[in-house]
């Protein structure tokens, strides 16, 4: 290991306790999960850093939380026969922004605002102007075993195709919805041909950041990874007899950690001085691609060997082909696509058939939610 200034060894040590507080156990500059990888536990892991951002939105969301509120419904607001889902696209600066990183901040993990791309949903009812559940897509991960392998794509193809996928870093329903299987809905909705064609028209004739290229859009992949092992929301979800997302495997339980404190201040901080981007670009502020990058560059520059960022804890991936020739589209086999049709509206009827009504006999645990569950923050007093 290179020898360190006095602050550099200040780092590393902050370093370590931090990943302790996280649940990790570390040892001879290796980092291991010393909790049972079940779901609560890995749940556990991620607390602190939830409450962080929690904590860190408070003056941008608090004072809105009754209104935001007022979009959850209560379980005896939800008629299953009469839920209406409708289709929303978020755009900035709008409650429905608000909104969307207002639920974002009940996730069992803490939620990335996403890089590169990005294009967000929220699903209403309709029926009672309520909030069934959101999604993102974004700019996938470069490197992707299971991913890549399933394309079967070599390194030219890649670099050039990339561009056609796109990941759904946060996807699910919320309650009471969420009792009734609409994160089923949700992830239907997320392969739907409306995505598709918002994706295309934003896109359309826009440059690539990487590349510096106009590239015609083509959605033809989407992949999103389960946040705590094994998903049983994406397993099994079809339309009619066709399987929309398929699981190909787990990603190798290598990433980033949840740093905060200050410290995540002080890692971009020796960044800047020390570290050099994989590629620099000004449209991507400090230079670097992803927290992620930044995270690896640092921990390797203080001396931490690669298997630093082996934290063992595996997600399983899923992918979903929104056209028949996907593969071969993106090894460059096709150069035209052939798009399977998944309206959004059939998507509802099929869900509605196929999930809903069926867990709405069987089950009533929905009725029993109480927004209330939900609030973040003191009820303001009125004067």
């Amino acid at each position: 290991m290179p020898k360190l200034a006095s602050k550099d060894k200040t780092l590393r040590s902050a370093i370590r306790r931090s990943l302790r507080a996280q649940g990790f156990h570390v040892a001879d500059d290796r980092v291991s999960f010393r909790q049972k990888r079940d779901k609560r536990s890995i749940r556990k892991r991620h607390e602190h850093a939830v409450e962080k951002r929690i904590l860190l939105a408070e003056n941008s969301l608090a004072c809105d939380e009754e209104k935001l509120l007022a979009y959850i419904a209560s379980g005896n607001e939800v008629d299953p026969i009469q839920i209406k889902p409708k289709l929303v696209q978020v755009e900035p600066d709008t409650i429905e922004s608000k909104l969307f990183r207002y639920a974002c901040l009940h996730w069992s993990i803490p939620v990335s605002e996403g890089y590169g791309r990005r294009l967000r949903f929220l699903i209403f009812d309709e029926s009672n102007d309520r909030l069934i559940g959101l999604f993102a897509l974004g700019d996938p991960v470069y490197a992707i075993k299971a991913r890549d392998e399933w394309i079967g794509w070599d390194s030219k193809a890649k670099a050039k195709r990339l561009y056609h996928v796109m990941d759904a870093y946060v996807l699910g329903a919320v309650p009471p919805y969420s009792r009734l299987l609409a994160g089923k809905l949700v992830a239907l909705a997320a392969a739907s041909n409306e995505v598709r064609r918002v994706f295309s028209k934003r896109y359309a004739g826009r440059k690539s950041v990487i590349a510096g290229k106009k590239r015609e859009p083509h959605l033809v992949l989407v992949t999103t990874t389960s946040a705590l092992g094994r998903s049983s929301v994406y397993n099994r979800v079809k339309y009619k007899n066709r399987l929309v997302f398929q699981s190909v495997g787990f990603t190798g339980g290598w990433g980033e950690f949840h740093f905060s404190d200050g410290v995540y201040e002080d890692l971009s901080e020796f960044a800047k001085a020390h570290c050099t981007p994989t590629e620099k670009k000004e449209k991507w502020g400090n230079g670097f691609r992803s927290r992620r990058e930044l995270v690896q560059k640092v921990l390797y520059k203080l001396g931490f060997p690669k298997a630093m960022l082996k934290h063992g804890i595996q997600r399983e991936l899923f992918i979903a082909p929104l056209a028949i020739n996907a593969r071969r589209f993106l090894r460059g086999e096709d150069n035209h696509v052939r798009y399977r049709r998944l309206p959004f509206n059939k998507a509802v009827e099929f869900w509605r058939t196929r999930w809903l009504l069926p867990r709405a006999e069987r089950d009533d645990s929905f009725r029993d939610f109480d927004p209330e569950e939900w609030r973040l923050w003191k009820k303001p007093k009125h004067e």
